[in-house]
């Protein structure tokens, strides 16, 4: 039996030690040079107009400082990165205000400043995490408020409040102007299938992985959710090439118009073996698409009996001048139809098929004519084409 040398050994020590090592060494901020300049200039706006205001505010013969240094922090967040949730609105009033508050009343309760200083940075972090203002230069606020031992509690209200106003209010409207939302959309509303036409995951499942992770995220959840969904799109659209509908659509049309009685659209469906049929106008425009499920529901076969001859009876042609019963397509049909343009690329058409419950997409070319249809077997037969080897 071998005995490892010391050199062998000393490899998995090596190889840890250096992977902790690299967890130092910052990743690229992916951002390009003119969000980097728009950051820039916003935060000297920000910053200078909380300063001059809150200097007209107190006047020069005031002892109260104007301008904290907490708010210098405040503005690398809401102006260079204003879609985190550190960095809303609420959270730098909320966050500086309530930290400057538990800071006023360390400096008056603790005699000892470092004692003071860490209780109250500490405090801020719980009040902040228990009022949702999360806001990391609230710490700074609290200790700050410690440091120059602030016991007057209206040094909550100015400087801490009235800088962070003002903060604010510049980045609301400098934001806003150069294409960033802000405030930025912490919670966004959904309809109900929102998640499932875009994405095979749900917003449920990044619940569930967020709270299993259970760490604080610079992102809000509702960005996640947007980025992972493109980013699955994105690769899709890698794998899939420039794939586009008209690649594969079928372009031998079976449709129907308007006015084509219904026996003979069924009669259409069956012979050719297909769920749906286009239904044109008659210049090729499409205005709807009749189904099986249009059949079915108009024919009320939601039960099995009498299945085949309540069928039978609806698609049959009537033979007097008045009915109670539709007689043709158009009475049928399903006007709302989702489209796709010939041009469009296939991998778009995935959330529809996989997720949206479609089974037929019919295509239009110029002028919005139907120029083809993709259904789900030519669907799945590109995506086979595609990763076979």
């Amino acid at each position: 039996m071998t005995t490892p040398s010391t050199s062998e050994l000393s490899r998995p020590l090596m190889a840890r030690l250096s992977t902790w090592l690299a967890a130092f060494w910052p990743a690229p901020v992916a951002v390009n040079a003119q969000e980097r300049l728009r950051a820039v200039v916003g935060a000297v706006i920000g910053v200078l107009f909380a300063a001059v205001l809150s200097r007209l505010i107190v006047g020069t013969s005031s002892s109260l400082p104007w301008l904290v240094a907490p708010i210098g922090a405040s503005a690398v967040l809401v102006f260079g990165v204003p879609a985190s949730p550190l960095a809303q609105p609420w959270a730098v009033v909320g966050g500086n205000t309530v930290s400057a508050l538990v800071g006023i009343a360390c400096a008056n309760w603790i005699g000892d400043p470092a004692v003071a200083g860490a209780v109250a940075v500490s405090l801020a972090i719980a009040l902040m995490f228990s009022l949702r203002c999360l806001h990391p230069p609230g710490g700074a606020m609290a200790l700050i408020a410690v440091l120059t031992h602030a016991t007057a509690f209206h040094w909550a209200v100015f400087p801490a409040l009235a800088n962070s106003m003002l903060l604010v209010v510049a980045g609301i409207v400098y934001n806003s102007a150069t294409g960033r939302r802000y405030p930025h959309v912490q919670v966004a509303s959904r309809t109900p299938g929102d998640a499932a036409t875009k994405s095979r995951f749900s917003s449920a499942d990044i619940d569930v992985v967020l709270s299993r992770y259970n760490q604080v995220l610079d992102i809000s959840r509702h960005d996640l959710e947007n980025l992972l969904q493109e980013t699955e799109m994105e690769a899709y659209r890698r794998q899939l090439g420039e794939i586009r509908c008209a690649d594969i659509m079928s372009r031998e049309l079976i449709a129907v118009e308007f006015g084509t009685s219904l026996q003979e659209a069924w009669a259409l469906l069956r012979k050719h073996g297909v769920k749906a049929l286009p239904v044109v106008d008659k210049l090729n425009r499409i205005v709807g698409i009749i189904t099986l499920a249009d059949f079915m529901r108009h024919a009320n076969v939601d039960v099995h009996e009498s299945f085949g001859e309540r069928l039978r009876e609806f698609v049959k042609r009537s033979t007097t001048m008045h009915s109670d019963k539709p007689e043709v397509v158009g009475q049928i049909m399903t006007r709302q139809v989702r489209v796709a343009s010939a041009d469009r690329h296939v991998v778009e058409l995935m959330p529809l098929f996989s997720e949206g419950g479609h089974h037929h997409i019919p295509i239009i070319g110029e002028k919005n004519k139907l120029v083809g249809i993709i259904t789900q077997s030519d669907f799945v037969k590109a995506l086979h084409r595609r990763v076979e080897p």
